[in-house]
């Protein structure tokens, strides 16, 4: 490896905090889905409750998929990065191509 470091940690960690907000707006999705507006009495309001269920639900799962996609990015990014770095190490192994100093011509 070259001297271009960083630490695979970041790359699991960043995942691994998407991941739980995705699992986590699933789950509440999930609630609101299931959610009960009959309980609050009124019908306008059972109508309301329903309809701000929903909103919310499609609202949560669209961030959910913004989260997966930053999960998959994050690891476009880390295998890019393992990548360059890799390149980077054998660019510094490579044989330096010397230029030698042109001689000069004597007389004409």
């Amino acid at each position: 490896m070259s001297d271009l470091r960083l630490e695979d940690t970041v790359f699991e960690d960043l995942k691994r905090t998407f991941s739980t907000i995705s699992d986590r707006m699933d789950g509440a999705r999930r609630t609101l889905r299931g959610t009960d507006g009959s309980v609050v009495g009124a019908p306008r309001l059972v109508d309301d409750v329903h309809d701000f269920a929903d909103d919310w639900a499609y609202g949560i799962k669209q961030l959910g998929k913004h989260t997966q996609n930053a999960v998959k990015m994050i690891n476009k990014i880390g295998q890019t990065f393992d990548k360059l770095d890799l390149e980077l190490a054998e660019s510094l192994k490579a044989p330096k191509s010397s230029k030698s100093p042109t001689s000069s011509k004597k007389g004409h």
